[in-house]
């Protein structure tokens, strides 16, 4: 399990939004990545699909669902915001949708390359305290992001942090499981 700090989003700019938005200023809540190319096949039948089904399920306190449009390829046919916002309003994207910015060089936008993507679509999840738990290259199986997604809804601020609890009946747990008090 992946389980650090993630890289704040670089973005040229933003859709579905009234204002830039920044994971810091999203702490407190599970914030889930999409990052897709509008003329990704898997992105368009499955990883946009299903954030918006995301969306749509978790209550906005809990769950927040943003997109990370990041173009490696077809840079001239998927370039345009215009195109984006249309793409958007076409398949019904309602969640926040970031445009990465352009590489200064090389082909990979710059929040890719900060997370080291292997491609589209690719599925980000962070927990409350802004942590980097999951990174997902291709189709996610839905039943078990679900659940993933409830873990960390349900996670108290400190389970990550590997720090022993008594539990009522004098056990100790931890991330590693329940002891039996002796």
């Amino acid at each position: 399990m992946i389980n650090h700090t993630a890289p704040e989003i670089q973005a040229e700019t933003w859709l579905n939004t009234d204002k830039a938005l920044t994971l810091s200023a999203l702490r407190g809540r599970v914030i889930l990545i999409e990052a897709f190319q509008m003329l990704c096949p898997g992105c368009v039948a499955h990883g946009l699909p299903q954030a918006q089904r995301v969306a749509n399920t978790f209550r906005d306190d809990d769950v927040v669902v943003l997109g990370l449009h990041t173009v490696f390829e077809h840079h001239v046919a998927q370039g345009s915001r215009e195109a984006l916002a249309a793409f958007l309003h076409e398949y019904r994207i309602s969640f926040p949708v970031a445009i990465d910015q352009p590489a200064t060089s090389g082909q990979v936008p710059k929040t890719m390359h900060a997370y080291g993507m292997r491609g589209t679509p690719t599925l980000l999840l962070i927990d409350r305290q802004g942590r980097l738990r999951k990174q997902h290259f291709g189709q996610q199986e839905e039943l078990l992001l679900g659940a993933e997604i409830m873990s960390l809804v349900l996670e108290s601020p400190t389970a990550s942090d590997s720090k022993a609890e008594p539990v009522g009946d004098g056990s100790t747990c931890d991330d590693n499981g329940c002891q039996v008090p002796r």
